[in-house]
C-alpha cells in the first residue's frame, strides 16, 4: 500500500478517531473495579420476587456482541449513524463512570450456591469470578442495549429491515431482563439505566449538531 492510499483511508475513516474514548473509560471503570471495597449496596423489594435464571447467561453475554457490531457496522456505512450513536453510548457511559466516582456502589444479589449444574451454571460462575458486583448504578448493561436499539431503529439504511428491528428489539430486553435474572444487577439498576437513556437521548438526538458532525466528516457524508 502506497503512502497516499494509506493517507486517503485515514482520511476516510478519520471518524474511527472517536473509538480512542475507550483509552479514558477503561482505565477508568477498571480503577473503579480495583479501588471500590465500600459501597452503599443497592436492592429494592422488587428484587426478592425475581429468581434467579442462569439461562440469561446467554444474552447476557451476546451484549458484547450487539453493541460491538452496530459501532462497526455504522463506522463503515453510515457516519450519521454512527455519531449518534456513540455521542449516546460515551455520554452516558462519561455519567456512569462519574455515578460510580462520587458515589460508590454495588450489590450483594449473587446466589450462594446455584440449585442446578449445568453448563449454564459454569458460564456463570466464570462470569461472578471475572466481574465484581461493584460499580452497578446505573446498569451499563441496559443503558448500552437501549442506546443501541434505538440507533438501530432510527438507521435509515437499516429501515427496510423489519426483522432486524424486532429481533433488535427482543435481544435488547432479553439483556436488559439478564442483569436480573443473573442477580448481576438490582431492578433499580436497571430503571437507572432507562432513565439515564432518557435523559441523555433529548441532547444527542433532539438538538442539530450538523456543525460538530462537520468537524469530523465532509457535509455530503451526513446530509
Amino acid at each position: 500500500m502506497n503512502k497516499n492510499k494509506f493517507k486517503a483511508i485515514l482520511h476516510k475513516y478519520k471518524h474511527a478517531s472517536l473509538l480512542l474514548y475507550v483509552f479514558i473509560y477503561f482505565p477508568w471503570f477498571f480503577l473503579l473495579e480495583n479501588l471500590v471495597t465500600h459501597y452503599t449496596p443497592i436492592h429494592i423489594r422488587l428484587d426478592d420476587f425475581i429468581p434467579f435464571c442462569e439461562y440469561f447467561i446467554v444474552p447476557y453475554l451476546l451484549w458484547f456482541l450487539y453493541i460491538t457490531v452496530p459501532v462497526v457496522y455504522f463506522l463503515f456505512t453510515d457516519k450519521k449513524s454512527y455519531y449518534y450513536l456513540c455521542a449516546h453510548l460515551f455520554i452516558g457511559m462519561t455519567i456512569f463512570l462519574i455515578i460510580c466516582t462520587v458515589w460508590p456502589n454495588g450489590q450483594d444479589l449473587r446466589p450462594i450456591y446455584f440449585e442446578r449444574d449445568n453448563i449454564f451454571t459454569d458460564m456463570v460462575r466464570t462470569l461472578y469470578s471475572g466481574d465484581t458486583h461493584t460499580n452497578v448504578f446505573p446498569s451499563l448493561h441496559v443503558y448500552n442495549s437501549v442506546v443501541t436499539h434505538i440507533a438501530i431503529a432510527k438507521s435509515e439504511k437499516l429501515r427496510k429491515y423489519k426483522w432486524l428491528r424486532i429481533s433488535s428489539f427482543v435481544l435488547m430486553v432479553s439483556i436488559c431482563l439478564a442483569t436480573v435474572f443473573l442477580k448481576q444487577h438490582s431492578c433499580l439498576d436497571l430503571f437507572g439505566g432507562l432513565v439515564l437513556c432518557f435523559l441523555v437521548y433529548k441532547p444527542v438526538y433532539c438538538m442539530d449538531h450538523s456543525y460538530l458532525i462537520s468537524l469530523f466528516s465532509e457535509e455530503d457524508s451526513y446530509s
